[in-house]
């Protein structure tokens, strides 16, 4: 039998090798915050990226609203991917983004959908458009409109079309894009306003009208390194950048912003 210092000994070598092999594997991964519509998305970019470098990716998808408060409070992340400018300012404003990282990468459109069975058809979106009336009386769902992008963008097409006063009674606000999109999917919405993305993963649902490019605020998606990012992270934002990248992101319907690299 081992001595019980020696023992001892043995013991702290097996859990500080334990330690060394986590920091290690830490080390060898990106924490990627990223708006919830961009989850299909980044997965395959992710896999993607891991097959070229051999660095894994961690992902969380949530509200970009609910992202950045997370960072603010100490959340491990590498990397924030936020559906709208305003969140990435207030991260850049908290001095929780790099300086120099952050990059307008994607685009996207706002549309109404329906449950895929719903009786209602394509319906043009213009200025005077009833909204309420399409509704009947049942529920519009998008996500909230006080601080969620897309519903941000939600409510500025509708009050600039003159459709939120007769609509806002029936409008039901969801934690994030895919929350609302599920909710029309499973019916218990008769409509909702999510991204075009979004729309183009779920089965469960069609497009009946798309949002005027100039009904709302240009749909932006910002990236960038947080202050606390590893320094693969850097090599993961390149990525992003990429030609490979640019394929996968536009098979899910989204504009690239920006020159592909290689």
């Amino acid at each position: 039998m081992f001595p019980r210092r020696t023992l001892f000994t043995v013991v702290a070598m097996i859990v500080a090798g334990a330690v060394g092999q986590s920091a290690i594997a830490q080390d060898k991964s990106v924490t990627v915050f990223a708006a919830a519509s961009m989850k299909n998305a980044l997965d395959d970019i992710g896999a993607a990226f891991t097959r070229q470098t051999g660095i894994k990716t961690v992902a969380s998808y949530a509200a970009s609203s609910a992202l950045i408060k997370q960072i603010e409070n100490g959340a491990p992340a590498d990397v924030f991917a936020s559906a709208d400018l305003d969140w990435m300012d207030y991260g850049a404003q908290k001095k929780l983004i790099k300086d120099g990282t952050r990059v307008n990468l994607l685009g996207n459109r706002l549309v109404l959908i329906a449950p895929k069975d719903s009786k209602i058809g394509t319906v043009t979106i213009a200025p005077g458009f009833d909204l309420a009336r399409l509704a009947g009386d049942r529920r519009v769902v998008t996500a909230d409109m006080r601080a969620v992008p897309v519903g941000k963008y939600a409510k500025a097409a509708l009050d600039k079309l003159g459709a939120w006063a007769a609509v806002e009674p029936k409008m039901a606000m969801a934690e994030n894009v895919r929350a609302a999109l599920a909710l029309v999917a499973r019916g218990e919405a008769a409509l909702g306003i999510v991204y075009s993305t979004d729309a183009k993963v779920d089965p469960g649902v069609k497009i009946v009208g798309t949002f005027a490019v100039d009904s709302h605020p240009a749909i932006v998606y910002p990236v960038a390194a947080t202050t606390t990012a590893k320094p693969k992270a850097a090599d993961y934002l390149a990525f992003l950048r990429s030609s490979a990248a640019k394929a996968i992101f536009e098979k899910y319907g989204f504009a690239f912003l920006v020159s592909p690299t290689t």
